[in-house]
């Protein structure tokens, strides 16, 4: 859920703004005055709207400085019933990212904001989504989450594993289908510079089998295991 910071002196319209951004779902907080919003520029919305016109010496122009100075992506809409191309320049010049001019339509707003926050932050989430997916692997039954170091059955339970249990698992699952040689196993989860015995790898195999028995583990006598996709 997006975070919207509103500012805006004219209570009615405030009201009525806030309204209309409640109703896209998003969290909305509004303030009546500069200084009011100035105290929660460190809570760092997803987005702002500024009246550039505010009440108690310090304005929407003044707001914005502050507001890129802590971070200079985050997006800004202005709003004003001043001269609008003037307002418009000086508002680009300082960082602004819209410009609406008043009188206009909440829901003119309302789909102004909407567009700069899939641009703003589309990228960010299809890049969070892609990573997501590379992250997970899928051995039916069986969901492996290597960012969350997690293994689930398709009903959605998770399977406890050990660190080493689940560092095996994952070596495998990246090369299903292969034959793998113990003392790959062994190097990929212990390192090059374990020196124990390598039916270590036998053991860890074994309990792989006992809590996960739906996952195809393969034993290559005289060489070693291969997982099979299910």
């Amino acid at each position: 859920m997006y975070r919207i910071y509103l500012v805006e002196d004219e209570e009615h319209l405030r009201g009525v703004l806030e309204a209309y951004l409640l109703k896209e779902g998003w969290h909305v907080r509004s303030f009546p005055d500069g200084a009011s919003a100035r105290d929660a520029i460190e809570e760092r919305p997803d987005l702002w709207v500024l009246d550039i016109m505010l009440p108690g010496g310090i304005d929407g122009y003044q707001l914005i400085r502050e507001i890129k100075a802590d971070r200079p992506l985050l997006p800004v809409v202005f709003i004003s019933a001043r001269d609008a191309d003037i307002d418009r320049v000086v508002g680009l010049e300082m960082g602004s990212d819209d410009y609406v001019a008043k009188p206009f339509l909440p829901r003119e707003l309302v789909v102004r904001i909407r567009k700069l926050l899939e641009r703003i932050y589309r990228h960010y989430e299809d890049a969070q989504d892609r990573s997501e997916r590379r992250s997970k692997l899928y051995m039916p039954p069986y969901i492996i989450n290597e960012l969350a170091r997690t293994v689930e059955d398709e009903k959605g339970i998770s399977i406890e594993l050990t660190s080493k249990e689940f560092d095996l698992l994952v070596y495998m699952a990246r090369h299903t289908g292969q034959v793998l040689e113990r003392e790959q196993m062994l190097s990929a989860v212990w390192g090059s510079d374990y020196y124990g015995s390598d039916r270590v790898v036998d053991d860890l195999v074994r309990r792989l089998r006992r809590r996960l028995p739906e996952m195809k583990l393969e034993t290559v006598y005289g060489y070693g295991y291969r997982m099979v996709r299910g």
